[in-house]
């Protein structure tokens, strides 16, 4: 009994030395930091808290289904082939246009300034990329070494899938600034970016940037990096306005009120980039159905739409596909304008001539 203690007691030893050297894992949130949050409406107990609750507790009944639906498999969760890439290589900064790259990864060039948004171009949306779910294309649809100089990363809050280590050491020294929600920063110091380059925002607060304004706005999900920081930095989505046009970015969300309020404070928006996969009723209230999804893109008083999110990785049990298929659908029933670009192919803002290929068939 006294040599089983002592293995647990080792490994125990083990894992906490694990959490606390790895650096992919990031930087959890110190108390002194944690404490110049206590004044805000929505931390409490040390977490960041949702606007509308989004439980995240499982009964044992969804457990158990999950658990199920994982063992069983869809052999539709991934493509057969490595997906179709549209035009490599950064776009030209001549015009106001976006560039999607799968996923929730953008780069945004408005006004002459070049911003790339939760740019994780890792091959798997994990701390351990040698393990875990490939990303559908197989290549980045660029080359990032030919990337322009980025004036700005913007980062919606430190999941995997939208904050990786490798693409942030690969990138940090070639960018001018990362504005980030609340407690992100200490992952991004780790990782050696200077303190000077990052600066934290809370939701509704409003940056000046390069004559561009950022508003860090409300999002309706959750946050952490390991077993020991669930909810210590904060999620949000935001608002990019330039000189004439304006996008608005959801990051992950759940469908909710936020949305609306969006909408009337800082609405209406050229082109919005909006979640629409890795969704499932039983994790309903932190990722979007693909019909609310169109919901809060009316509700934000969107123009066009680019729906992301999908086309990545495989992080829920539906078909690759089922995102766009649904997303579409629902628009057009809605007579909501949708881009669907390949991935690496640039759209253009303020345009009728946008990217509309059922690509993915």
């Amino acid at each position: 009994m006294l040599k089983i203690l002592k293995i647990l007691i080792s490994f125990f030893i083990l894992l906490l030395l694990f959490l606390k050297l790895y650096p992919p894992l990031g930087r959890r949130t110190s108390k002194e930091k944690a404490k110049s949050f206590n004044e805000i409406e929505h931390f409490a107990n040390w977490k960041f808290l949702n606007q509308i609750p989004a439980s995240q507790a499982m009964s044992l009944k969804h457990t158990g289904s999950i658990l199920r639906d994982y063992i069983k498999g869809n052999p539709r969760r991934r493509p057969d082939h490595p997906i179709v890439m549209g035009t490599k290589g950064p776009a030209s900064v001549n015009s106001n246009k976006v560039t999607w790259f799968g996923h929730s990864a953008f780069m945004l060039e408005l006004d002459g300034k070049t911003i790339l948004v939760d740019p994780m171009f890792g091959k798997a949306p994990t701390p351990f990329p040698w393990f875990g779910n490939k990303r559908f294309s197989g290549e980045l649809p660029l080359d990032l070494d030919s990337l322009p100089p980025i004036d700005a990363v913007l980062l919606s809050h430190d999941h995997y899938d939208h904050l990786d280590y490798f693409s942030i050491k690969k990138l940090k020294d070639r960018v001018g600034s990362f504005i980030v929600p609340l407690g992100v920063g200490g992952h991004l110091e780790r990782w050696g970016v200077k303190k000077e380059l990052i600066s934290e925002h809370n939701w509704w607060d409003e940056v000046t940037f390069k004559d561009l304004q950022f508003v860090c706005t409300p999002a309706r999900h959750f946050s952490g990096r390991s077993l020991r920081d669930g909810n210590s930095t904060l999620w949000c989505s935001w608002v990019i306005n330039g000189h004439e046009e304006k996008v608005f970015f959801s990051g992950d969300s759940g469908y909710g009120s936020h949305f609306k309020e969006i909408g009337e404070k800082y609405g209406p928006f050229d082109l919005t980039l909006m979640e629409c996969g890795q969704y499932d009723e039983r994790w309903s209230t932190i990722h979007m159905m693909p019909e609310e999804t169109v919901q809060a893109h009316i509700d934000v008083q969107g123009k066009l739409m680019i729906p992301i999110h999908w086309a990545g990785f495989t992080l829920s049990f539906h078909d690759w596909t089922d995102p766009i298929e649904r997303v579409t659908k629902a628009a057009n029933e809605l007579d909501v304008q949708v881009s669907t670009p390949q991935l690496g192919e640039p759209v253009l803002i303020g345009t009728k001539d946008f990217p509309r290929t059922i690509w993915w068939k």
